[in-house]
């Protein structure tokens, strides 16, 4: 089994960094067989294009908006292209439904599709998690640890 594990967002605008965090930890230490772990930052043009190699799973590791729930609290979420809407793709840019929705487009099918995402506290201009968010790293990185070995024997 193929899994891309990818951490998007801005380093430049506080938690908004979580998932870029989240996969340096992950990449610290060795993966199972065929899982990949990448910091796509903001690069949502490439994201959309490696997805093309034709992985078996995705996990994307992004912030979430602070309301709806507590914050730094993280989530699970499984998402299809059902969910995603058409949006104004921009090339420099990463609204992760918009670059996923883009796969299709460009002659791909994305896969099972996961994120671990945790609410922002604060996404102001400056590069630093805030302490809740940084603290949430652990049990992020547990989250694709269990969604990564899903499914193998």
């Amino acid at each position: 089994m193929n899994v891309l594990v990818a951490g998007v967002g801005n380093l430049f605008l506080g938690d908004d960094g979580f998932g870029p965090a989240v996969v340096r930890r992950l990449a610290a230490s060795e993966q199972p067989p065929g899982v990949r772990v990448a910091d796509y930052g903001i690069r949502g043009m490439h994201l959309a294009y490696d997805l093309l190699a034709g992985y078996d799973r995705l996990v994307l590791v992004d912030a979430l908006p602070g309301r709806g729930g507590p914050p730094a609290e993280i989530v699970v979420l499984e998402i299809s292209a059902d969910d995603l809407g058409a949006g104004t793709f921009d090339a420099h840019g990463m609204d992760p439904a918009t670059v996923l929705a883009q796969v299709g487009r460009l002659g791909g099918t994305l896969p099972p599709t996961y994120v671990v995402g945790c609410r922002a506290v604060s996404v102001s201009g400056g590069i630093g998690l805030t302490p809740p968010v940084e603290a949430a790293i652990p049990a992020a990185v547990d989250a694709v640890r269990s969604l990564v070995s899903k499914g193998r024997a």
